[in-house]
């Protein structure tokens, strides 16, 4: 697909699911057609007001600068993406839920980035799925990147995010449980990625559905207290939006300064998590008769009782 980015609308528009839908076609799938942008502007909804973190070049630039960088790696374009996709696109939860933005960014203002990004060969031909376009949160191109970065950062610090990015189904399994919400879950299993712990795909999605599973018998947010968060702080830096600075591409930028994960409740949840995973069962990995027991020589059941 033969795709300009010249003449595209200055700000964000929504485009409903139904809508979307009916223009993704095999030929916008396969890149042979561009997705149609007048019928898409003219059926969009506006974002009222206008605003800064509403505009479409800034973001557009970064998907530039993204594929320029990693051209021959596109999963590593991820981890480069999500922080700045985020520090720009400033926003909160419920904004973001909205499918309709996601749309507009995949079919009006990059539908050449999607394909890039996800084109591959599937039962159909050669193309991108119909969900890297308009998806749940964690399929879709740019949502999945939004949300990694909320929900593995700490506070202004976007290592983590960047961290879990670096392995594909952090995106594909982990982002799409509920227990992700609890952000010293989220940040307890980024801490096994980053010490070696955890490594391969199939080692995340084995540490992803222990720890889904276990979330439904013990609560999180009691074994590991945290306040989620200063909604207050959220809010100035949505609003220092409009006074931005250019968007920095060799170093992170800054997220939100609205606390940072309580260290005690990682640590918690961390030594829980490495437990639990050692006796999930994960293809490749050795036998649970042959991991050893933990040092203290305490029975699970107690190691993982509140008490």
């Amino acid at each position: 697909m033969k795709y300009s980015s010249a003449d595209l609308p200055e700000y964000f528009s929504l485009v409903p699911d139904i809508v979307a839908a009916k223009y993704l076609t095999h030929s916008v799938l396969s890149g042979s057609e561009a997705p149609p942008k007048v019928a898409l502007l003219r059926l969009a909804q506006g974002i009222a007001p206008p605003a800064a973190r509403w505009r479409v070049a800034p973001v557009r630039q970064l998907l530039d600068e993204a594929r320029r960088r990693h051209e021959n790696d596109r999963a590593a374009a991820d981890g480069w993406l999500a922080p700045r996709l985020h520090a720009t696109m400033r926003m909160t939860r419920r904004e973001a839920a909205n499918s309709g933005l996601w749309n507009f960014l995949a079919l009006v203002v990059a539908p050449d980035y999607v394909l890039w990004r996800h084109k591959g060969v599937t039962k159909e031909g050669v193309r991108a799925t119909a969900d890297r376009f308009v998806g749940v949160h964690y399929k879709q191109t740019f949502a999945r990147l939004w949300w990694a970065a909320e929900m593995f950062r700490d506070g202004d610090d976007y290592g983590p995010a960047v961290s879990a990015c670096g392995v594909q189904d952090v995106l594909n399994t982990v982002l799409r449980f509920e227990v992700i919400d609890h952000r010293p879950t989220a940040r307890a299993i980024v801490r096994l990625l980053e010490c070696g712990v955890v490594r391969t795909g199939r080692d995340v999605n084995g540490l992803g559905t222990a720890i889904n599973a276990a979330g439904s018998t013990l609560v999180y947010d009691v074994l590991a207290p945290d306040d989620g968060g200063d909604a207050e702080a959220r809010r100035y830096w949505i609003g220092e939006a409009e006074n931005a600075r250019p968007m920095p591409v060799d170093a992170l930028p800054d997220g939100p300064d609205d606390g940072r994960i309580p260290q005690h409740s990682v640590d918690e949840l961390a030594k829980r998590f490495e437990k639990l995973f050692a006796e999930a069962p994960v293809r490749g990995k050795e036998p649970v008769s042959e991991v050893p027991p933990p040092r203290s020589g305490v029975s699970l059941d107690k190691l993982y009782s509140p008490g």
